[in-house]
């Protein structure tokens, strides 16, 4: 158990990025098939930590994005993301 929180961990420590590469090699090592049972299931459990890496910091980057709108007095306002039409 504190092997995975361990992996979790580290995985929140990666950017966006790093994470999508290393799901990328995670996959390909799956997908060869030629890793032991043991193996696979810690590539497995570091996959899910790096999908929930992933989907934490694209909710984040949701939660930031803005739209630029001209306000009343012509000047631009800026708006969250979910208030956009």
């Amino acid at each position: 158990r504190l092997k995975k929180v361990r992996h979790i961990q580290m995985n929140e420590n990666k950017s966006f990025e790093e994470s999508i590469n290393r799901l990328d090699e995670i996959v390909r090592s799956l997908e060869k098939g030629d890793a032991p049972l043991s193996e696979s299931l810690k590539l497995f459990e570091e996959g899910t930590g790096l999908i929930s890496n992933c989907d934490k910091l694209l909710s984040e980057a949701e939660q930031t994005v803005v739209k630029l709108k001209k306000g009343a007095d012509g000047e631009p306002v800026e708006l969250p993301f979910e208030d956009v039409e």
